[in-house]
């Protein structure tokens, strides 16, 4: 049982990504799964997280209005839409499943992440 994050990438201040975070072995419409990052130096800390019904997210107030969190349960898949990058959202993102929100507590095994550069 694994969550696999893909999608990072080197993008431009100001730019868009969208991460994509698949269920291998877990059905994501079951779980609460949230979205991780950890800059250089830093600890990892939330970003955002989804309960299992879909209706209720949480975000960090660092990604507020900028991030949206999403999912496709026909593709076992959720999303991490990310708009107006700043050179701060540099890290390695990784998703898991988490407690509901607003905790977003990790409750699951660290999946490989991807890493994200925003830069010029």
């Amino acid at each position: 049982v694994q969550l696999q994050a893909s999608g990072g990438g080197l993008v431009q201040p100001g730019g868009s990504l969208r991460l994509s975070c698949f269920g291998s072995g877990l059905s994501v419409e079951y779980w609460s799964i949230g979205w991780f990052r950890q800059a250089p130096g830093k600890g990892r800390e939330v970003v955002s997280c989804m309960d299992a019904s879909g209706r209720f997210t949480h975000y960090a107030d660092s990604v507020k209005g900028r991030f949206t969190i999403s999912r496709d349960t026909a593709k076992n898949t959720v999303h991490l839409q990310m708009n107006s990058l700043e050179p701060e959202d540099t890290a390695v993102y990784y998703c898991a499943r988490t407690k509901p929100p607003p905790y977003c507590t990790r409750d699951g095994d660290w999946g490989q992440g991807t890493l994200v550069t925003v830069s010029s």
